[in-house]
């Protein structure tokens, strides 16, 4: 099932995207797709309605992040070797683990908002798992049974408050507009396979990135498993799985994002984002 939000920030109402691909409006059955409230039961309630019986929703409004009650935005770094590669470090013997800010998080398609002075801020497409089951100590053998579905996230990055500033990684990961999520949560039933889904974003119509989440070096199961031992993870709490070569840090010379580009990104079957920056 392909849910999403709909509508004005602050006022989106509940739907989803029927098998003909047009948005049904949900709103008189679900009020509110607030997943800590929700669960996983929630969701297989919501796989059950007839979605032909519901409105079609006119035009094209705007899209919200699909979901709410996100109290955690992990993210995982050098999760692609060839990214590893490209930004000149290791390969990690375990997963990199930082924290976006929650207040980055935007609508799919919502401009990106470059901080003051910067020059360094960049791209990365990358698969967002969300929680739909509390989370702590899991097997990896366990893991997925805790996954509500998965989403699109570009990971903006300002890499001079990320890799020049001292400190940790955070600092360049949580500018406000720097957590774009969406456009749809698809269900985990309808991605029988998270480790085979194709990724890309362009620039401006130009290919940057292109890859799959089969050459993450660890995996969904092993990424859900390994975070539920470092914090508890909640239902809603979603997890950036790291991104593919093909960042603006890693081309030569390197290239970042300016005023009036055009992002556009998605990851198989989970839907597209397109953000202008402004």
């Amino acid at each position: 099932m392909k849910l999403v939000r709909f509508g004005p920030a602050g006022r989106e109402k509940v739907g989803a995207i029927d098998a003909d691909g047009r948005l049904r409006d949900l709103s008189r059955a679900v009020p509110h797709l607030h997943l800590p409230t929700l669960g996983l039961a929630g969701l297989k309630r919501l796989e059950r309605l007839p979605l032909h019986d519901f409105p079609r929703v006119r035009g094209t409004p705007r899209l919200g992040v699909p979901f709410t009650g996100i109290s955690k935005f992990v993210a995982i770094g050098l999760n692609y070797a060839d990214h590893a590669a490209e930004a000149g470090m290791p390969i990690p013997a375990e997963p990199i683990v930082f924290m976006k800010a929650t207040t980055c998080i935007q609508g799919p398609d919502d401009p990106i908002r470059l901080p003051p002075g910067s020059t360094k801020t960049d791209w990365e497409v990358e698969l967002g798992v969300v929680i739909g089951r509390t989370a702590r100590h899991v097997e990896v053998g366990d893991a997925l049974a805790h996954v509500a579905g998965y989403c699109v996230v570009n990971d903006v990055s300002e890499r001079a408050w990320q890799l020049e500033r001292g400190g940790t990684w955070d600092k360049g990961k949580g500018f406000d507009t720097f957590g774009p999520i969406g456009p749809w949560l698809v269900t985990a039933r309808d991605v029988p396979d998270p480790q085979a889904l194709s990724m890309w974003l362009d620039v401006n119509g130009q290919p940057r990135q292109r890859g799959s989440t089969a050459t993450m070096i660890f995996g969904v199961a092993q990424l859900v498993s390994y975070v539920s031992r470092c914090m508890t993870l909640l239902p809603g709490d979603v997890i950036a799985t790291g991104t593919p070569p093909g960042v603006g840090m890693g081309m030569k010379p390197p290239q970042y994002l300016r005023a009036g580009d055009v992002v556009e990104l998605g990851v198989d079957g989970l839907g597209r984002q397109r953000q202008v920056v402004v």
